[in-house]
């Protein structure tokens, strides 16, 4: 196993506590779920200190892979070798007492991982959880389809808590102005709860790497609807690919093709992410 693609040095410089703020990690010996599969390169912190080194980042969100279920074991023994400059998204089991919440907020956990293509959460118990979360500061990420969020906009519209979509909400290139979902999410970024990952370009694009040139529309609509809540995420290592991996540097530079703007980059970068995740 090996990374098939080089990384490419970021064309800018990246401005100083830059955050990646969704990255997974893998290490040997920690037991998968029978129906979850290793990603098809490295996934060890080892492999992510070298990723983070070239792209010149040095604050990192570990996001718990759902191929562990609600064991974060692996995940929080990352963050505390990264220390500090480390918060956590974990997954937690509905029946789980309130002080294994404390516990993982103790580790730096700061948001409950709601994956909904093959994760261990379901829709019905996020009301619940989230306002349980909520009690400690934390709050809900959510991965879906995008057709799935005016699908439960009941439960979305009422949560307790801040609300951080993955992935631009995995929305199409070709998605028309008019369309529902996507409306609905500038409807809750509007709301001032809403926070989206810049990141996943490949999900949706038709035009393809490195550029993903048919998603800067969905990008840069995003951004000019709420600056002050886009964060930037890498995906490291892009666990739904099994070879030609996306070019982690590429990806960090269309931050500078989507603003346009250098104060605009070092918010989504820097910025946003402290205040997200509380660096």
């Amino acid at each position: 196993m090996s990374h098939d693609t080089p990384i490419s040095a970021p064309r800018l410089p990246t401005p100083p506590n830059a955050c990646d703020t969704h990255m997974h990690i893998y290490e040997p010996g920690y037991q998968l779920r029978p129906e979850a599969s290793h990603p098809s390169q490295p996934g060890t912190l080892a492999h992510y200190r070298e990723v983070q080194k070239q792209l010149g980042l040095t604050r990192t969100v570990i996001v718990a892979p759902s191929g562990y279920g609600a064991d974060n074991t692996c995940t929080l023994e990352a963050m505390a070798k990264l220390g500090s400059s480390a918060r956590g998204v974990a997954i937690v089991d509905p029946a789980a007492p309130d002080a294994e919440i404390d516990r993982l907020t103790k580790g730096g956990m700061r948001g409950i991982r709601y994956h909904m293509r093959g994760g261990v959460l379901t829709w019905d118990t996020m009301p619940r959880m989230a306002a349980r979360v909520a009690a400690f500061g934390w709050h809900v990420q959510l991965q879906c389809e995008s057709r799935e969020l005016s699908e439960h906009e009941a439960i979305i519209t009422r949560l307790p808590c801040d609300l951080v979509i993955d992935y631009m909400g995995r929305f199409d290139a070709a998605t028309p102005a008019e369309d529902k979902d996507w409306r609905l999410l500038l409807k809750l970024l509007a709301t001032g709860r809403c926070w989206v990952k810049l990141s996943g370009p490949y999900y949706g694009s038709k035009s393809g790497p490195p550029l993903y040139a048919d998603k800067a529309r969905i990008a840069k609509e995003l951004i000019k609807a709420a600056p002050e809540r886009m964060v930037w995420a890498s995906n490291w290592p892009h666990p739904s690919y099994k070879k030609n991996f996306p070019d982690e540097g590429r990806l960090l530079d269309l931050v500078a093709d989507w603003t346009q703007d250098e104060s605009l980059r070092k918010q989504i970068l820097v910025t946003n992410p402290a205040k997200l995740y509380g660096f």
